[in-house]
């Protein structure tokens, strides 16, 4: 199946997302690759339930709501979506324009190309245990896709990091029981998380533990694990922890996967860029979101819709750089606002 558009964006996570309606609003055609099975990047598949409070206007919103509003935003435009969709092969032809290709059999012929892969093809850290894989279709989850899954259910959540910490939280108020375990005292968390935390387990009247130790066993039955033991550190004996649900959150592990050998600079890797286009070093291909790095980064969701914007006015210039391009403002434009669907309404 062949596709042919001004830009190809891989990555639909928030970052992702915004690029496309930042294109929209230019009158450039884009299509959207994620090799997940739906839109939303780690917002989706990691935290949906997850509470974000830095987002400009939204004092409050959760992580998948805010994949909601930004697919709505995205409507007037109607993106093309091609999800399950992992890209593998990068051919620049001789006009300048590139040929790309996904493990499904797509291939698209586009002018240039936005990486908004977030971390990457990025896969949970496993719990190395022997023979424990076969759990993950039934009480082992490396994430959360509905938390009311765990309701009066004993949990045991493994992990120091903040998605442990979120979801110890998140847990906290409709599972049975909820225990945390870490193989050391100090956590990796925000620190009202840790804190709130610590509240939690200081309380009688709350359903939440923690051990400290690490997992040298598991117990299973009928095809789901049932317990696992906790080892402290030194010479005392290893405690059992019966168990409804295991949750696993030992973070995860960037895999750029074929786009490292696109010729990209890579610096530990993320993608370097230009910090005034957000272009590789690559002409015609541009980087957004976590997955690139300039001088004073900072991984943050509101980051990446900066960097969107400043990058669909750079694609604009890149695709007809003969023209002059002019600002134009949604609350004026009746261009923009025709293309938003709002022009009668604005009027």
């Amino acid at each position: 199946m062949e596709f042919k558009t001004d830009v190809v964006i891989i990555g639909a996570g928030p970052s992702g997302l915004f690029q496309c309606f930042e294109l929209g609003l230019l009158g450039i055609d884009a299509h959207i690759v994620d090799s997940l099975p739906v839109i939303g990047g780690q917002c989706s598949m990691l935290y949906p339930d997850k509470a974000i409070y830095d987002i400009p206007g939204l004092p409050i919103v959760g992580a998948q709501e805010l994949i909601d509003r930004l697919a709505e935003q995205l409507k007037p435009f109607d993106p093309t979506f091609h999800l399950g969709h992992r890209v593998t092969r990068l051919t620049r032809l001789e006009d300048n324009s590139f040929e790309l290709h996904t493990e499904g059999d797509i291939c698209f012929q586009t002018r240039a190309m936005v990486i908004a892969a977030g971390l990457g093809a990025f896969k949970p850290r496993p719990l190395r245990l022997d023979g424990i894989n076969q759990f993950e279709q039934t009480n082992l989850h490396y994430h959360v896709a509905d938390k009311l899954h765990f309701k009066g259910k004993k949990v045991v959540i493994l992990g120091g990091g903040d998605s442990a910490l979120d979801w110890v939280l998140e847990l906290a108020v409709v599972a049975k029981h909820v225990h945390i375990v870490h193989r050391r005292n100090e956590f990796r968390a925000a620190p009202a998380s840790i804190a709130k935390m610590h509240e939690l387990i200081d309380d009688p009247n709350q359903p939440v533990d923690c051990l400290i130790g690490r997992i040298p066993s598991y117990q299973s039955d009928q095809g789901k694990i049932t317990a696992i033991d906790v080892a402290p550190f030194g010479d005392s004996e290893p405690q059992r922890l019966e168990l409804d649900e295991l949750l696993v959150f030992y973070g995860l592990s960037p895999d750029l996967g074929p786009i490292a050998d696109w010729g990209l600079d890579i610096e530990r890797k993320h993608i370097s860029v230009n910090l005034e286009t957000f272009q590789t070093n690559i002409p015609g291909i541009y980087a957004i979101g976590d997955i690139n790095t300039y001088p004073g980064k900072k991984k943050l969701i509101l980051s990446g819709f900066h960097e969107g914007a400043l990058t669909a006015f750079a694609i604009q210039q890149y695709l007809d750089p003969d023209t002059k391009h002019k600002l134009q403002y949604t609350t004026t434009s009746s261009a923009l606002q025709k293309r938003l669907g709002v022009q009668d309404t604005a009027e």
